[in-house]
């Protein structure tokens, strides 16, 4: 892989922003200030997996964003048997999208690693994430001087794993498939997302989650100082 790739695309969060973290510090920040009876940790084990869930349905144009941002509280909320109002929800949701990008917590040796890659490769992100949000974690964690391109799902019409944003992202990079990989977290959007479309892929995977022998992975970001 190594001899063949001039273009590295990584995506955002759960990749390189640790989105677990940075997303209970919004949620805390929210509940200490207007929610006090409500148990963050009860909380955070409720929503990861619904917001997990509900991610996969706006992937695949199953949710719309407005949906999402909804529908992964009121679902929350729900399964804790907290009575809230729809409006207290859309405030929640728009506090949440406010407080996010305040946070800037990266996984273990993000920028060792950044740094490395620079020096030798061409650096891109491909995100699903909301544009005007994303661009505001890049900068607040200090990590938009390592890439030269930043492809969005809203600028690009489609989401990963949709073969329109990898073609999208390789145009806007002057990359083609054939020098180029992607890294990320998720098994269906970025990683066979990728490998469908006809590019390498690493699989970046620190839960240990099942994955064919033949997906290259790794567990933690400074293992890709063995792959490149």
């Amino acid at each position: 892989m190594k001899n063949s790739i001039q273009h590295i695309f990584f995506d955002l969060d759960h990749t390189l922003w640790d989105f677990e973290k940075n997303s209970q510090l919004a949620f805390a920040r929210i509940f200490d200030a207007n929610y006090p009876h409500i148990h963050l940790d009860d909380f955070i084990a409720a929503y990861m997996p619904i917001n997990k869930a509900c991610w996969q349905l706006y992937q695949v144009d199953q949710m719309s964003h407005d949906e999402l941002r909804y529908q992964r509280l009121k679902q929350s909320f729900d399964a804790l048997a907290v009575a809230i109002s729809d409006h207290e929800i859309n405030q929640i949701a728009t506090d949440y999208i406010h407080y996010l990008p305040d946070f800037n917590h990266l996984f273990d040796d993000a920028h060792e690693v950044l740094r490395y890659l620079q020096s030798n490769y061409h650096l891109h992100i491909i995100t699903n994430g909301f544009a005007e949000v994303q661009y505001r974690k890049m900068h607040q964690s200090n990590l938009t001087p390592y890439f030269k391109t930043i492809t969005n799902s809203e600028l690009a019409g489609a989401k990963k794993p949709n073969p329109i944003i990898f073609e999208h992202a390789l145009q806007v990079a002057s990359a083609t498939k054939s020098n180029s990989v992607m890294i990320g977290d998720s098994l269906d959007a970025d990683v066979l997302g990728a490998l469908d479309f006809g590019m390498q892929a690493v699989f970046f995977n620190p839960l240990n989650e099942a994955a064919a022998a033949d997906i290259c992975q790794i567990n933690q970001l400074i293992d890709l100082k063995n792959i490149f």
